[in-house]
């Protein structure tokens, strides 16, 4: 029987390292296939990972109805024994509930993979509806840091350098320090207290206590 599988975690948990490597295993075997993202970070109808790696994919638009682009390629004549869908939180609720249908009704195994929740600790309606919908959900095994040194649990969003909790759900940002808009993984507690690797870093030489503290 055919799946839907979701690997999901923070960001440096290496969703997409792990969507390129499912893809090229099942190509290896000789299996053929079609993969999906959805702003990624280096562009549209590109999945990349921060190893380096990179593939071509079908960039996953507003309104792109996944289980009848699907079909048009089954309709020509082309072979699809596998999906590989990225950046999935970004994926509309209807389009997940395409890929549940890719599943039941074609018999293809789609495997899903992102980010469960925003830089305000809410889930991605695309993240819920796999949740909600997934055979299988599978949290990603490599544990991403915060600046302390604990599991990172949280995603942050910077402007500036200063971490913000109000604003749009989806702005495309960047991970490198001194970006205008960046994003930066946290354990809960620093999360919670607003305090990434540079608030860390002025409170240490200023000498001030980071806030919060108890």
């Amino acid at each position: 029987m055919a799946e839907l599988t979701y690997y999901c975690g923070t960001m440096d948990s290496g969703k997409s390292t792990l969507a390129l490597q499912t893809a090229h295993n099942h190509h290896s075997r000789g299996r053929s296939g079609i993969i999906f993202t959805n702003k990624d970070r280096a562009g549209s109808g590109i999945i990349s990972s921060r190893l380096g790696l990179t593939s071509p994919a079908i960039e996953v638009s507003p309104g792109l109805d996944l289980h009848k682009h699907v079909v048009d390629h089954l309709s020509a004549g082309d072979r699809i024994d596998y999906i590989i869908c990225d950046e999935a939180q970004f994926y509309e609720r209807v389009q997940i509930e395409q890929l549940a249908k890719i599943v039941d009704g074609l018999g293809i195994d789609v495997f899903a993979f992102g980010i469960l929740t925003d830089f305000q600790t809410l889930l991605f309606p695309g993240s819920a509806r796999l949740i909600e919908l997934a055979d299988r959900v599978h949290a990603l095994q490599v544990e991403a840091l915060c600046w302390c040194g604990s599991r990172a649990t949280h995603n942050a969003r910077t402007e500036g350098g200063v971490m913000v909790i109000v604003g749009e759900q989806v702005v495309v940002g960047d991970v490198t320090p001194g970006a205008e808009i960046a994003y930066e993984v946290l354990c809960r507690r620093h999360h919670m207290r607003q305090v990434t690797a540079r608030a860390s870093r002025a409170a240490h030489v200023s000498s001030q206590p980071l806030p919060f503290k108890e």
